[in-house]
This record gives structure tokens, C-alpha cells and sequence, in this order.
């Protein structure tokens, strides 16, 4: 490759990158599509397997994924918004156990004699709010339908998606072969082996990872209602949709639970019972979920992981919420290739 075509094609990613900056609110939903299209790929080739047309593979997939999200919109937004109602009433309650019990103990037992925080005023302010959690959902409807075109735009957007979704996933192995088409045959083989490593490393993550999560949310739920928990499926689902992050599920889910508990029954034994719940799913998801469903290959370091959401947030609000782990793995992928060529050239030292 001559310096020319490397500073065409660096030309080339400047341009891309500054027009995905400046096109990423039309991008979402598109975006969003085409991360369902690629979850549904491998469903759909082995539907065709057996001897079905892509189309009818496509249509099966996608009725059972649009199925699956309604189901799980039905049961779960009124179960949430409860959950969220008996939240809003334990708050005062839980403002008062860290004022009246919480800070003390720290006070006596860490000598943070100067530890003094004066909760009356959030506690005035949740009592006098919490109720207009259990409307969330109409709240939210109606803060919208105020503004005719945005109401428009959110209408658009949930026609597009599955729209979308569907001829990406009707049309995705002729779109991969017509993009492989177009690479210049002496970077072929290179580019097909790292998009190969980036497909199980997305893989890995984008269907076995979130496997993970959402086992270790039912697990978690399961036992905290077990245990007899107020906000058990609050706490539940949000320890495993955060345990993307290795041990940060189990650490945010842990004390969340074993706060909660404390102030719902006033024991110890429920404390250890909220220890045995997550002791059990980090058991499960160590000895069963990651090496069934996720492997060895995604290799995405916890501290990379939060940075890339953190930067993808910060850099392109949503949608660089939803490209920065995929986006992480591919560079991920990038940086390995680079390392192994630097090792074997003669910068480095070793013999070509």
C-alpha cells in the first residue's frame, strides 16, 4: 500500500467518523435495527439450515423477537412502576435510618466526628413527590403528546426500527458479501480475518453476555421475592443489567438488597439470606452462564468497558451509549493486530 492510498484511507475514517458526530440522532433507531438484525442473523441461518427460505426464517425470527419485547413490556412496566411507587414510600424511611442510625454508628465506630449531613429537606421533598411515581408512565405520555412533532418524531422512530430491522436481517449475508466484494485484493484476507474476530467478539457479547444479564436479573429477582423483599425486582434487574461489568452487578445488587432488607425487617437473618441470593448467582454465572453462553471471547477489560459507555455517552449522547461496546470490541480486535505486527517487525527488534 503506497503513502497515498494510507493517507486516503485516514482521510477516509476522518470523514466517516465526523458524519456518524454529526448524523447521530437520525442514526439511532437505524442503529438500532441493524444490532437487532445482527442478533437475529445466526437465529435466521439455522432456521434456513433447515430448509427454509431466508424469508420465512427472517419472518419466524422476527415475529418471536417482537413477540418476546411485547411480552416482556406488558409484564414488566407495570410491575416496575409498582416497584418504583414502593420505593418513592420507603425513601422518608430510609432517610431517616441514615440520619438517626447510619451517621452515629460512623460517628462512634470511625471517629467521623465531624460526619453531619442535614437530610430534612430531601425527605420533605420525597414525601411531598413520591406519589407521582406511580403515574410514570402517563406523565410521561403526556409530557410528550404536548408537543405534536415530537410525538411525531417518537412514532417514526418505533415504525422505523422494526421495519428497518427486518431488511437488514432479510438482506444481511448479501450485505456482508457485497462489502467484502469491494475490498481490494491484497488487504482481503487481512480485513476478512479481523472482521471474523470482531463478529465473536460482538458475538460473545451481544448475545451470550446479554444472556448473562439477563439470567443473573432473574436469578437475583427470583431469590430477593424468595426472600420476601419489598423491591425485589427493582434491585434484581438492576444488578444484572449493570453486571456487564464483572462484580459490579454482584457489588451495587448486594448493598442495594441488604439496605433495603435492614429497613424492611429490622434482622440479621435477612442479610444473610440477601448474601446466599447473590453468592448463588455469582455461583451459577461463573459455573454455568459465562462458560455456556459467553466463553472466553470477549476479553473486553472491566475499566475498558465503563470507559467506552462513559465516552461513547459523553461524545454521542444514546447513540454512542449503544456503538461503544461494539465499537470497543472492534478496536479491541485493531490494537491486537496492531501489537502482534509490531512484535514480529523490526522496530520492535525481532526478525521479519
Amino acid at each position: 500500500m503506497t503513502d497515498s492510498n494510507k493517507w486516503l484511507l485516514l482521510a477516509g475514517a476522518v470523514l466517516t467518523g465526523w458524519l456518524l458526530y454529526l448524523l447521530a440522532p437520525v442514526l439511532t433507531p437505524f442503529l438500532i435495527a441493524a444490532l437487532l438484525a445482527y442478533v437475529g442473523d445466526p437465529l435466521a441461518d439455522r432456521l434456513e439450515a433447515l430448509r427454509l427460505s431466508r424469508t420465512v426464517s427472517v419472518v419466524i425470527v422476527f415475529v418471536g423477537l417482537t413477540l418476546l419485547g411485547l411480552l416482556l413490556l406488558v409484564i414488566l412496566v407495570p410491575l416496575l412502576e409498582r416497584q418504583l411507587v414502593v420505593l418513592g414510600g420507603k425513601l422518608p424511611g430510609l432517610i431517616d435510618w441514615v440520619q438517626q442510625s447510619a451517621l452515629p454508628w460512623l460517628r462512634e465506630h470511625l471517629g467521623l466526628q465531624g460526619l453531619a449531613l442535614d437530610l430534612g429537606t430531601l425527605k420533605a421533598s420525597v414525601r411531598e413527590h413520591w406519589q407521582a411515581a406511580g403515574g410514570a408512565a402517563a406523565t410521561l405520555l403526556s409530557s410528550v403528546s404536548r408537543s405534536g412533532l415530537v410525538l411525531a418524531g417518537w412514532l417514526a422512530n418505533l415504525l422505523l426500527i422494526p421495519v428497518v430491522a427486518f431488511y437488514l436481517l432479510r438482506d444481511w449475508d448479501i450485505l456482508v458479501a457485497r462489502v467484502r466484494e469491494l475490498l481490494p485484493r491484497t488487504i482481503e484476507p487481512v480485513v476478512a480475518d479481523l472482521s471474523r474476530q470482531s463478529d465473536e467478539v460482538l458475538g460473545a457479547f451481544l448475545r451470550g453476555q446479554l444472556l448473562v444479564m439477563l439470567g443473573l436479573a432473574v436469578i437475583y429477582a427470583a431469590g430477593l421475592w424468595i426472600v420476601g423483599l419489598d423491591l425485589a425486582l427493582l434491585i434484581g434487574l438492576g444488578a444484572g443489567m449493570v453486571s456487564f461489568v464483572p462484580y459490579l452487578g454482584f457489588i451495587v445488587g448486594i448493598i442495594a438488597a441488604g439496605v433495603a432488607a435492614l429497613m424492611q425487617f429490622h434482622d440479621a437473618i435477612h442479610l444473610l439470606y440477601v448474601a446466599l441470593v447473590f453468592g448463588v448467582g455469582q455461583l451459577v454465572e461463573g459455573t454455568v452462564l459465562t462458560p455456556l453462553l459467553v466463553g472466553d471471547r470477549i476479553g473486553l477489560h472491566p475499566v475498558a468497558v465503563i470507559f467506552a459507555v462513559l465516552a461513547g455517552g459523553q461524545l454521542f449522547g444514546f447513540f454512542g451509549v449503544l456503538l461503544a461496546l461494539p465499537a470497543a470490541a472492534v478496536i479491541m480486535v485493531l490494537v491486537r493486530y496492531v501489537h502482534r505486527r509490531y512484535k514480529h517487525s523490526r522496530l520492535y527488534g525481532a526478525a521479519d
